[in-house]
């Protein structure tokens, strides 16, 4: 592998991603709101666990049918596009909460919220894809992904003051309202590379250097995609471990109240640091990759070695239900949390490293629906789980695993990570824009 020559080239694609960054922010902080808010609300509408376990399979099952059409919407309409339309439907979603009564009308919200919030990462991906060369997309997708993070770790200081001030229904009118500020910057500020004013040619020569990627960006079928062994292996790992996220997003804060006895006030430090650990372990999951890339390493060892080290961090908290002492629990969920998030900025990037730039879209989305269908599928479960047994242990033993299991799926199935060569079967009508 040749070394690249470093130059003076431009900070546009940072300012993109910076956008990207702040989209994912306010999509964690408005899906996360409710997490936060459970035990308020519950004890408000008289919610049982499996009550809860709905409205969550409900955003779940959204998540899924919009990825459905999330991706190749995308790759048909463009970034700029689908992304504005994605924060407006999950914006006006977020701020409805606040008029939901009962156990069937937070589902129907949750359902609007899942479907607007599907586009996120399909179209952060394709905007990494598009504004950044190979050598820099896992970095970019750790800054970018580890927005879920700070969304995560701002909600509760948010929502807990707002809640404790003035009551769980303004908390999410509130948050809802942060989408409507982001899309002014991205109305203003977005372009494609090949039409943004700001773009010097040397960094659009710098965004463009990998001489593999020559392939027409025009969208690509799922047809297509799903013949090829290596759709098989990314759709399966986020199918079998997409659901620990999703997890402790919505059961964690939950979890920490029944088993250490602490109030909303006392949950925000360590929710602060659970998601403040994951966010470091997405970045440095990104920048080690990408290290490794830039110090002469193959793409392929490169990622993998990242995925399994990722998957190590996960498998302490096989003992956390088990335990009563909040800071040791804390530590150990923490450590799987950014293992989580260093494993997923290596997956969202092994698409770009395999995949054309016209089905990265697609692609994410397909993997994506993946994920959500597991998710929802499991929501179910963890509620039905808890309210039989009352107890963790299961759900917490599960979650252990499932990242060297995807390891080894990924070594088994993806032998070698490189660019696969897919021929677009779309009209020209549906090149992206």
């Amino acid at each position: 592998m040749e070394p690249i020559t470093h130059t003076k080239t431009g900070n546009v694609r940072w300012s993109i991603l910076a956008l990207l960054f702040f989209a994912t922010t306010i999509n964690y902080i408005d899906r996360q709101v409710i997490g936060i808010l459970k035990p308020f609300i519950a004890e408000d509408l008289g919610w049982s666990e499996a009550d809860y376990g709905f409205i969550v399979t409900a955003f779940q099952i959204a998540y899924a049918a919009g990825l459905l059409i999330s991706g190749r919407f995308l790759d048909k309409y463009g970034t700029r596009v689908g992304y504005l339309i994605a924060v407006i439907v999950w914006s006006i979603a977020a701020t409805a909460h606040a008029l939901a009564r009962g156990v069937m009308s937070f589902m129907g919200v949750r359902f609007l919220l899942g479907l607007g919030e599907s586009a996120n990462f399909p179209a952060a991906v394709k905007s990494v894809a598009e504004w950044f060369p190979k050598k820099e997309r896992a970095l970019a997708t750790g800054i970018f992904n580890s927005g879920s993070t700070v969304g995560a770790i701002l909600a509760p200081i948010i929502v807990s003051g707002i809640t404790v001030l003035f009551g769980w229904r303004l908390a999410f009118v509130l948050t809802g309202l942060l989408g409507f500020i982001w899309i002014v910057f991205w109305l203003i500020y977005y372009r494609h590379p090949a039409g943004h004013k700001k773009l010097s040619p040397a960094e659009f020569e710098y965004i463009h250097q990998d001489k593999d990627e020559t392939q027409s960006e025009k969208g690509v079928s799922w047809f297509s995609l799903l013949k090829h062994k290596q759709t098989l292996a990314i759709c399966l790992t986020r199918f079998i471990s997409d659901w620990v996220w999703w997890f402790f997003l919505f059961w964690i804060p939950d979890f920490l109240a029944k088993t250490t006895g602490v109030n909303i006030k006392e949950l925000v430090l360590p929710l602060i640091i659970i998601y403040a650990v994951s966010s470091v372990g997405g970045i440095a999951g990104g920048w080690f990759s990408s290290h490794l890339i830039k110090s002469g390493r193959s793409i392929d060892s490169s990622r993998k070695l990242v995925i399994f080290c990722s998957a190590l961090l996960a498998i302490p908290i096989v003992f956390v239900s088990q335990l009563n002492e909040l800071w040791l629990i804390v530590l150990l969920i923490s450590l799987a949390t950014a293992g989580h998030q260093s494993w997923a900025a290596n997956m969202f990037t092994i698409i770009s490293d395999i995949y054309p730039k016209g089905a990265v879209g697609s692609m994410t989305g397909l993997s994506g629906l993946m994920g959500a269908i597991g998710g929802a599928l499991s929501a179910t479960f963890v509620g039905l789980v808890l309210q039989i047994s009352h107890s963790y242990t299961l759900i917490f033993s599960i979650a252990s695993v499932v990242y060297l299991l995807n390891w080894a799926i990924i070594k088994l199935l993806i032998r070698k990570i490189e660019p696969l060569k897919i021929q677009s079967n779309l009209p020209d009508a549906e090149k992206p824009k």
